[in-house]
């Protein structure tokens, strides 16, 4: 269900929250990609539910345009939403997730996708989470100023156009703690709503691995 948090700005944003199936192993926020909080994303959130963990999705559009949720075609308006949230403010959004998941009991991870994915790597970086992963995490040559505080899990693309191999490289030179992992695939092929990127095979092995990593990082 959609519920509201508030920053530590005083910021008041829109989180769906995901309840657990059974006995709460931990929690996860899981962070979207330039197009809002999507369907498909509220069904991520549902498989790892289905393992064990509460899941918060946090509205990070929402200090730009309330509620929006952007056509997966529709790269120019999300795109342009993108560039419009402040990096710091958007840092305090996703820790507010976490700290409203931690009030709970327990660790909390972080998931991210695309953009949210190099949102996840400034996470493990600046917040207090106990693990976090990145699905084909864009602008990761903007966060290689910082060390990891955490343990990371990073799943690309060898066909990706918006993070090249040479960048990927460059993460795992300044960031030696991060595990990653290739797959024949392009830029969002976890994502099953986009048919043309989806690479079911790449999706089930990197979800597989994400499971196996939070076991280890959060579960209780």
């Amino acid at each position: 269900m959609m519920e509201t948090l508030t920053a530590a700005d005083g910021h008041k944003l829109d989180c769906w929250f995901e309840p657990p199936v059974g006995t709460r192993r931990g929690a996860i926020v899981i962070l979207q990609e330039i197009f809002g909080v999507t369907e498909q994303l509220k069904g991520v959130a549902r498989k790892y539910a289905a393992l064990g963990y509460e899941v918060a999705i946090p509205a990070l559009f929402d200090r730009v345009e309330r509620g929006a949720v952007v056509d997966f075609n529709d790269f120019d308006r999300a795109r342009a939403l993108m560039m419009a949230s402040e990096l710091s403010n958007t840092l305090s959004d996703i820790d507010a997730a976490a700290r409203a998941l931690s009030a709970k009991g327990g660790k909390v991870g972080v998931i991210g996708f695309c953009w949210g994915g190099g949102l996840a790597l400034r996470s493990a970086q600046c917040l207090d989470i106990a693990a976090g992963v990145s699905f084909y995490g864009t602008r990761i040559d903007q966060y290689l100023d910082k060390p990891l505080h955490t343990p990371f899990l990073a799943h690309f693309g060898l066909s990706d156009g918006h993070v090249p191999v040479e960048m990927i490289e460059d993460a795992k030179a300044a960031l030696p703690g991060m595990e990653v992992h290739m797959y024949e695939a392009g830029h969002a092929f976890a994502n099953e709503a986009r048919p043309s990127a989806y690479v079911e095979a790449a999706a089930e092995v990197a979800h597989a691995r994400t499971a196996e990593f939070l076991a280890v990082h959060i579960a209780a």
